[in-house]
């Protein structure tokens, strides 16, 4: 029977929509999920950076080192990522994973791109666990300026509020997350009109608007101002939000956003510090927070708190967002992925990352204390993370766009500098709490790797003891194989040959249901597949399909959906009436031949054996699964 190409039903194995809606609304959305993380930047990375240049800084520390802050932020940020990475999207979606499955990784053997690609993802998580750490303690901080014995309280105070938001984390967002957007528009408006206040003082302070400043200091500044750049950078953590989150609201939203809002708001912000600094205000006690008036500064604390919660909240979702990724391509064991609002695919919640993110973020504000101290261990990861992003952005101008070598060439090799020049600055900080977010992103980067070579030794193995589908066929067919009624579903990692699984439930059975359903399922390297592309449907002999159902790596895979797909098309299954057969396999080492190392072979049995098992990844009905163990020898 030739091969018939039908639909999957509609509902949670649908494509998402694209983001819809007025241009005002989208744009309002991604304030409240993007722009968290840079958004709250000021809080902290100023005082920072003055901190670094010693006491009493003078006026062209001051200058150049708003000057080196405002470039930073046109090149890195609005250069980099909206005018460059924004226009390379993966069927809509961003971020270094989309970016990596774009460029073919599971297609052709790409080792260095996928290694150098992998370990910017996992760099990502150890900025995930600062971020919520250092914001937070940079908006409580401001508590001690109101009320100095409040200081001992500040470090309790901020381990309680985030053992609360990741406690929320469970229930999803869906309910507040309207307010999200409001929220940092206000934000953004009460920095930018705290940091005219500021420049009211000292107006002349514009000048450094001219890149000259930050260049002069540089040169001029010798150790000292190269070491400054590694605090100069934390005005760009966050940045590559930008493009991670584009598939949630469009390019067009988050390009507006940051024109007309944010970018704006920052300048104006950062100008007023440095401004008020070289009126005269004392440089040590908390710049940001000099810029109020004291009868409004109640408020002030109390909506950057809000904002810095906001923050937190984008970077968990975000490490949500992305091991779901990671996981659909191969790269990450198999979580439970648990969909906290019905509306939006992006509200999801895995509860492990979750746990592990805030045992990591409560430890690293116990140990640091101060968001100051903490600033020492920030930047290393997304300076790196970026630092990759840039060399895939070259690929991609090359593979996807088709330029030739010297354009691509001459705009990554200055970025690449950029790039360089703050990865340095920022390996100084490595013994003073640098090595921290490194180490998380070893530990994510092993598993990422060794998860991923042990499913391939595990498909090799299997495709070694491959029993040809025909040899099959030939004995259903002279009667040698008794059938009983119902129909059985078969899941394969193979595309051809009979399923290991139905060979052991026949070894043990030694018979087989009426109709035999072989299930291949396929995750391609874009986002969404639309329904009437997702299934592959072949009547190999009477009763005996096999079908590949195909899905994006951001959907969900629902096989029930499409079993009831397959029906509805006059496909022979009983959907009263099916087991799903699925492998269940203990990993154990090889005796003899060619073995993977005992430790490797310890490491992934321990992630196979605590992954959530395959029924529960493809949503199906506990009470219609047989699983069949067996030993697997890597």
């Amino acid at each position: 029977m030739p091969e018939q190409t039908i639909s999957g039903s509609e509902g949670a194995a649908s494509p998402a929509p694209k983001p819809q809606g007025p241009l005002a609304l989208l744009t309002l959305s991604a304030l409240g999920i993007v722009f968290g993380d840079i958004g709250t930047s000021p809080l902290y990375t100023l005082q920072t950076v003055l901190n670094a240049t010693g006491a009493n800084p003078t006026r062209l520390t001051v200058l150049g080192s708003l000057s080196l802050i405002i470039w930073t932020l046109i090149i890195v940020t609005s250069v980099k990522y909206v005018a460059l990475a924004m226009r390379i999207d993966n069927d809509g979606e961003g971020g270094i994973m989309a970016l990596l499955a774009l460029l073919g990784i599971k297609k052709r053997k790409r080792r260095i791109i996928v290694l150098i690609g992998l370990f910017g993802a996992a760099l990502i998580y150890g900025d995930g666990a600062i971020t919520p750490a250092i914001s937070v303690l940079s908006a409580l901080e401001g508590l001690n300026i109101l009320i100095p014995s409040f200081e001992k309280f500040v470090v309790p105070l901020a381990v309680v509020i985030l053992i609360l938001l990741f406690a929320a984390q469970r229930g999803g967002t869906e309910k507040i997350g309207g307010l999200f957007g409001p929220v940092m528009a206000l934000w953004f408006l009460s920095i930018a009109a705290l940091g005219i206040r500021g420049l009211l003082l000292h107006p002349a302070v514009f000048i450094a608007i001219n890149p000259v400043y930050g260049l002069s200091y540089l040169a001029h500044g010798g150790w000292a101002a190269f070491a400054v750049l590694g605090a100069v950078f934390l005005c760009v953590t966050g940045a590559e939000a930008l493009y991670a989150d584009m598939g949630h609201f469009g390019a067009r939203p988050i390009r507006l956003a940051w024109s007309a809002l944010v970018l704006p708001s920052l300048v104006l912000s950062y100008a007023g510090q440095a401004a008020l600094v070289l009126s005269g205000a004392p440089s040590g006690n908390n710049i940001f927070y000099q810029l109020c008036p004291r009868l409004l500064l109640p408020l002030l604390i109390l909506l950057a708190t809000i904002a810095t919660i906001i923050a937190s909240q984008a970077i968990i979702t975000g490490a949500f967002s992305m091991t779901r990724q990671a996981i659909q391509l191969g790269w990450m064991p198999r979580l439970r992925v648990t969909q906290t609002s019905a509306q939006g695919y992006g509200q999801i919640y895995i509860g492990p990352v979750n746990y592990l993110l805030m045992l990591a973020t409560l430890g690293l504000i116990i140990g640091f204390q101060k968001s100051a101290n903490l600033a020492a261990a920030y930047g290393i990861a997304v300076s790196l993370t970026m630092l990759m992003t840039t060399f895939l952005l070259f690929i991609a101008m090359r593979e996807i766009w088709k330029w030739h070598l010297i354009p691509p060439a001459l705009l990554a090799g200055a970025l690449l500098i950029v790039d360089l020049a703050f990865v340095s600055a920022n390996m100084l900080k490595i013994v003073d709490g640098g090595y921290i977010p490194l180490l998380l992103a070893a530990l994510v980067y092993a598993v990422m790797l060794v998860w991923h070579k042990g499913v391939e030794a595990i498909t090799a193995r299997l495709g070694e003891e491959g029993v040809p589908i025909e040899h099959l066929l030939a004995k259903l067919a002279d009667g040698s194989i008794a059938r009983v009624p119902g129909t059985a579903v078969f899941l394969t990692r193979a595309a051809k040959d009979t399923p290991a699984v139905l060979m052991w439930y026949l070894k043990h059975s030694r018979a087989l249901q009426e109709r035999l359903f072989i299930l291949n399922v396929a995750v391609e390297l874009v986002p969404w597949i639309a329904g009437h592309d997702r299934i592959t449907l072949k009547q190999i002999a009477p009763n005996i399909w096999r079908c590949q159902a195909r899905f994006g790596f951001m959907q969900r895979q629902d096989i029930p959906a499409v079993l009831a797909a397959a029906h509805a098309q006059g496909c022979g299954v009983d959907l009263s009436d099916l087991t799903y057969f699925v492998g269940h396999a203990t990993i154990v080492r090889r005796h003899q031949g060619h073995r993977l190392p005992a430790w490797f072979v310890g490491f992934f049995s321990f992630l196979d054996r605590n992954a959530t098992h395959t029924p529960d990844l493809l949503l199906l009905p506990p009470d219609q699964v047989a699983e069949i163990g067996r030993e697997i020898e890597i």
